[in-house]
């Protein structure tokens, strides 16, 4: 192993020469107190950055073992570390000639904890992963700047982000004990009964549609009705009290501008853990949920939507249905049936992006249309089997139809971003005011078949490369000669979580996709993989930029892949 002088004299020895000869500083150096590794160069001034690590020995990094000794705090820590790391490299790095010259940066982070490949931590090491910008003019090295780059400003950044005695210990701790709260609140849940908690005091609003900071001046701390308040004891914070969502079926209504999508919007992010502050740290929602919405256009490969839609036209069979171009309605039937075959436990709706066919049908409607003329049956009749055949709870907004109060176990309602359980009114309500619809929805939910993959009908290469994958922030993935659009799926929060499943998706095809595998055995294996091996078994050589996801999104775009062909 070379040292940081070697390091140095090479890059001054570099200066003017090709921009390509940078491929020679390829290797590990020792510095007086980590180890600099050099993964990958790249080619050329504008292309993906050099991907780099450094590696201190916990002698010099110093973390109190307490910090990271639970899985939550494991995270929590190494989170805590890439978000000092961004910053610091911020405020030191600077640009220095074409392209990314000068660029020493680390994956950009949300409001979110996730387990990431940016930093890790044992009782033997710290590693952080982090991207740098080879220096040139032109398409020459400037060697002299480079220098100063890898030798001094990533020594300087190391001691400032990443020793314990040059960070806030108390900010440290915090950080570490408001994430291990918020996983122990997530696993009472079933316990309690529970589907979701939102704590007193939190501060549900964002600064903006692109914003995930919180609305600070006009927001307004969350007040637990009575009927529904619960109590938990944290391990750290202590005696909390909020709002406990019972499983069941439950209607958030309320008039337009009064909360009830941002309520719904922070329990479908609350299968996450967020930072201190953000104002939803200890909003907690079953792991499991999976948020549902109409998607016009997407393709759909060989569902079966029949407990929603059958007695198509030419006596269609919806047991197997494919399309590559769907409606509204059916695209939420599906959306639906996906989420099931792969195990969600909570279904979120929101009646803004919801098509509105698929989820009410009224008296008028129905004796204008007769049932055997309409293949689809209103998620209304389907809502109450679904909970009771398979245990799966549904929170709904919905503040244009009362026909739900016939379902629903549970009615919070929105004023002023406050809540109040108004079940007991709605109840009388509906028992006054009798729809009079007739039920079409029969006495079963209805199957849920899950579907074996067909390996040739994923191929993500393209010309000359067996891989080419490219993410375009969390909305697509380019997937060989396919583009996969998760415009709509909206439980994606880091473009690091979209790079993983790319990654995923081509590391299931490799080691489970044999065409007798079904899809949920397929992403049980590859969660497995992952939980007991971490993220880099996704990749050939460590990389700092891939994000852990859930195995919903993993099937989602399985599911979106226009290619996918199933048995």
């Amino acid at each position: 192993m070379t040292n940081r002088e070697n390091l140095c004299q090479l890059l001054l020895q570099l200066e003017g020469r090709s921009y390509k000869a940078y491929r020679d500083i390829k290797g590990r150096y020792q510095f007086p107190d980590f180890t600099l590794i050099i993964d990958r160069v790249q080619g050329d001034p504008f292309a993906t950055p050099s991907q780099v690590r450094v590696q201190l020995p916990q002698s010099v990094a110093g973390f109190p073992p307490q910090l990271y000794q639970t899985p939550s705090r494991e995270v929590a820590l190494r989170d805590y570390l890439t978000r000092s790391f961004y910053h610091t490299a911020q405020d030191i790095s600077g640009r220095r000639g074409t392209g990314n010259s000068g660029l020493i940066a680390i994956a950009r982070v949300g409001q979110s904890v996730l387990e990431r490949t940016t930093a890790f931590i044992s009782d033997e090491l710290v590693e952080v992963r982090f991207i740098v910008g080879l220096p040139a003019h032109g398409r020459s090295i400037v060697g002299r700047q480079a220098a100063q780059m890898l030798c001094d400003d990533i020594p300087q950044i190391v001691d400032q982000a990443t020793k314990y005695r040059s960070l806030d210990a108390t900010a440290i701790l915090h950080h570490v004990e408001t994430v291990e709260d918020a996983d122990w609140l997530r696993q009472q849940l079933d316990e309690r009964g529970l589907v979701a908690f939102i704590p007193d005091g939190a501060i549900l609003p964002r600064r903006s549609g692109v914003d995930e900071q919180p609305l600070l001046n006009d927001a307004v701390a969350f007040q637990s009705p009575e009927k529904l308040r619960v109590e938990f004891t944290c391990p750290n914070r202590g005696l909390i009290t909020g709002m406990g969502i019972p499983a069941g079926i439950t209607l958030i209504v309320g008039g337009g501008y009064h909360g009830k999508s941002t309520l719904l919007r922070a329990i479908e992010l609350g299968v996450y853990n967020h930072i201190p502050n953000d104002g939803r740290e200890l909003v907690v929602t079953q792991p499991a949920a999976v948020k549902i919405r109409a998607e016009d256009g997407r393709s759909i490969a060989s569902v079966d939507i029949s407990p929603f839609i059958n007695q198509l036209p030419q006596g269609r069979s919806t047991r197997e249905f494919s399309t590559t171009n769907v409606s509204g309605s059916t695209s939420q039937a599906a959306n639906i049936m996906e989420a099931l075959e792969v195990g969600t436990r909570l279904l979120l709706v929101d009646e803004d992006t919801a098509a509105t066919n698929f989820m009410i049908r009224d008296r008028r409607m129905q004796q204008l249309i007769a049932k055997d003329k309409e293949p689809i049956t209103p998620f209304i009749d389907k809502v109450r089997q679904l909970y009771n055949d398979y245990g799966v709870s549904t929170i709904l907004v919905m503040g244009g139809s009362g026909d739900y109060f016939d379902v629903a176990d549970t009615v919070i309602a929105m004023e002023n971003f406050q809540p109040s359980d108004v079940t007991e009114k709605a109840k009388v309500i509906a028992k006054a005011n009798s729809t009079e619809r007739t039920p079409e929805g029969g006495e079963q939910f209805g199957q849920i078949t899950p579907r074996v993959l067909l390996p040739e009908s994923i191929d993500p290469s393209r010309g000359q490369r067996d891989v080419k994958l490219k993410v375009r922030d969390v909305d697509e993935v380019v997937f060989g000669t396919q583009e996969i659009d998760l415009s709509a799926v909206e439980q994606i929060v880091e473009t690091g979580q979209l790079r993983a499943i790319a990654e995923a998706i081509v590391y299931a095809k490799r080691h489970y996709v044999n065409g007798h595998s079904t899809l949920p055995e397929i992403l049980d294996r590859v969660m497995v993989d992952i939980e007991r091996q971490g993220l880099d078994i996704l990749t050939h050589f460590p990389q700092g930029d891939l994000v852990l996801f859930r195995r919903f999104e993993l099937a989602a775009a399985l599911n979106r892949l226009r290619t996918l062909k199933v048995r």
